[in-house]
């Protein structure tokens, strides 16, 4: 098994003598731990971390990490951006799960009250229909709608680099032959959904797709296969997208994957290194050897090298 500070890249210490400006970030917290690990994270380099916390959505121990957290609905961006403003934030990063099902319950558009700037902004997404509503689409339109305002959204993995896996095997179970194979197959067509922003994840055993993502998410992508394979032992590909804008939607697998791929007798996690985020490693990586699951980051190249061994 690869030890944990293989898992990490380095990260550098921003300086303390950038003014004090210069060291708010806002936050936009969704559902999920990677908010809660951002934030903690944000708070050990020094920054004043002014938080947007989605309703419905955000951890409240998120508010430990920050020097002020408010709740907003999710169509209230034009009162985020004028929190963030008063508060002289020029920068901000997304972080965390928006469940998107939310946005196709019954009236929807009223459950989440936009205000003016959100309804103007978002209008012919909504109401029109002359834009679409895919991932993309959306959250480009979000950090745009922020740039318009004055500020300027980052990736959290700029800042937090050591939170991406590197390339290697980060368990001890080995893979066989046809796990091989499979990790290659589910690969190209995880790769194809994302150029298309369908999902990031397909469940494949022997070369056969069982499941794929989409607006549903990874975890009931994973459920759906084990209902369809109860044999179990299928393999799990999660990629980003091939032109991933790492502001956004960034591939994030953690203690929860685990858990969901054991419930159903799922067998290997193959993620792709250097584009994906492990949340809580150490735990994650205990639980997929305690259940004989083996978890496995790859790339282009490594496939391409494994595949001319």
């Amino acid at each position: 098994m690869s030890s944990l500070p293989q898992l990490l890249s380095p990260v550098s210490q921003p300086s303390r003598a950038e003014p004090t400006a210069a060291r708010r970030i806002g936050l936009i917290a969704g559902w999920g731990d990677f908010p809660l690990l951002f934030a903690r994270r944000l708070h050990e380099l020094g920054y004043e971390v002014y938080c947007v916390g989605v309703e419905g959505h955000f951890n409240p121990e998120i508010a430990a990490y920050c020097k002020e957290l408010k709740p907003f609905g999710l169509g209230q961006m034009g009162a985020q951006v004028r929190f963030l403003r008063r508060h002289g934030v020029q920068t901000a990063a997304m972080a965390g799960k928006i469940f998107k099902t939310l946005l196709f319950q019954r009236w929807a558009l009223f459950k989440h009250r936009p205000d003016w700037l959100t309804a103007r902004h978002f209008f012919h997404h909504f109401f029109t229909g002359r834009k679409n509503r895919n991932d993309d689409s959306l959250l480009l339109a979000v950090t745009a709608l922020f740039r318009q305002n004055g500020i300027t959204m980052l990736p959290a993995t700029s800042i937090a680099p050591e939170l991406l896996v590197q390339d290697g095997l980060l368990t001890t179970r080995p893979l066989t032959p046809h796990q091989w194979r499979d990790i290659s197959f589910g690969w190209h067509l995880a790769k194809e959904m994302g150029r298309l922003d369908i999902g990031q994840s397909v469940a494949v055993k022997g070369r056969a797709v069982l499941a794929v993502e989409a607006i549903e998410g990874t975890d009931e992508c994973i459920r759906r296969a084990g209902q369809l394979c109860p044999a179990g032992g299928f393999v799990v590909v999660k990629v980003a997208k091939p032109n991933q804008d790492m502001r956004f939607d960034v591939p994030t697998v953690g203690l929860g994957t685990i858990q969901t791929m054991r419930a159903v007798g799922a067998k290997l996690l193959a993620v792709e290194s250097g584009r994906t985020i492990i949340l809580n490693p150490e735990e994650m990586l205990a639980l997929a050897n305690s259940a004989g699951i083996s978890v496995i980051a790859v790339n282009e190249a490594s496939l391409q090298r494994q595949a001319a061994a």
